[in-house]
């Protein structure tokens, strides 16, 4: 069987542009190269549209299924934290039905290339993993100002999908297969996603394909600093576990045990 070709290629083509310091000329670079090369994760068309008129946040749209895409790039891979903008726009957007997913970019600047890429699905967004940020001081232009961070080492593993890595494309299929992996997590309201992906979190911690009921278990004393006003959080972890099974995330393979 014929390989499939190439999605994209990784080198950034020479824009026009009047600015002149490399962070600029880079914003210009990574933005021209995803609307060329950026295939849609959700229903596999390409390439994405540019920025909705009057929509904050929203760099890209998908023409095909209408899903919104925020870019954000740099040199460096990303940490645990990521710094995104207003924390009233951002709890405005968790709320919305269109929340965009988040696009992160590394590159490189000596080889003019995108080096690693991934997106996290906005139905892994939920308030756990936006931090607050302290308020602008009196002195600054936008004094009292509140920003926010996204909680990237919140997001289980799950919700960080990949299309480059170290310079090499992820076929194209593998990834719409993993987004469609943990669609059914938009049918659950804020609240219930929140323990879904907090339990998918457990379960990838443990890092082996089978585990039981009572490995879970360790992870009471985490749960329960997490949700405090929760007094039943095993019969919880066993709620979650059995939804995760239902939608074919795991296995149950009988007598509390189970396989990812």
């Amino acid at each position: 069987m014929t390989p499939d070709p190439p999605w994209a290629s990784l080198g950034f083509a020479e824009e026009a542009t009047p600015f002149t310091g490399p962070t600029q000329k880079a914003r210009v670079w990574t933005e021209g190269w995803a609307r060329r090369h950026l295939f849609c994760p959700a229903c596999g068309a390409t390439p994405l549209a540019g920025q909705v008129a009057n929509k904050a946040a929203c760099d890209f749209v998908c023409a095909a299924c209408a899903e919104e895409f925020e870019l954000k790039s740099q040199k460096g891979r990303f940490g645990a934290r990521v710094v995104d903008g207003a924390w009233k726009t951002m709890s405005q957007r968790l709320a919305a039905s269109n929340n965009p997913s988040l696009v992160l970019m590394n590159y490189d600047l000596a080889s003019q290339a995108v080096t690693d890429l991934i997106i996290v699905p906005r139905h892994f967004f939920t308030p756990a993993v936006i931090e607050r940020r302290k308020p602008l001081g009196p002195t600054a232009r936008r004094a009292g100002w509140e920003g926010c961070n996204i909680l990237l080492g919140r997001i289980p593993q799950a919700g960080k999908i990949p299309l480059i890595r170290a310079g090499a494309l992820r076929p194209r299929q593998a990834v719409l297969d993993q987004w469609r992996d943990t669609l059914f997590l938009r049918q659950a309201g804020l609240a219930a996603r929140g323990w879904l992906l907090e339990v998918m979190a457990c379960v990838e911690t443990l890092d082996r394909p089978n585990f039981t009921l009572e490995d879970l278990y360790r992870f009471e004393p985490r749960l329960a600093r997490l949700y405090p006003g929760n007094h039943n959080i095993r019969p919880k972890i066993r709620q979650q576990l059995q939804v995760l099974r239902d939608q074919g995330w795991l296995t149950f393979e009988g007598r509390g045990r189970y396989r990812r």
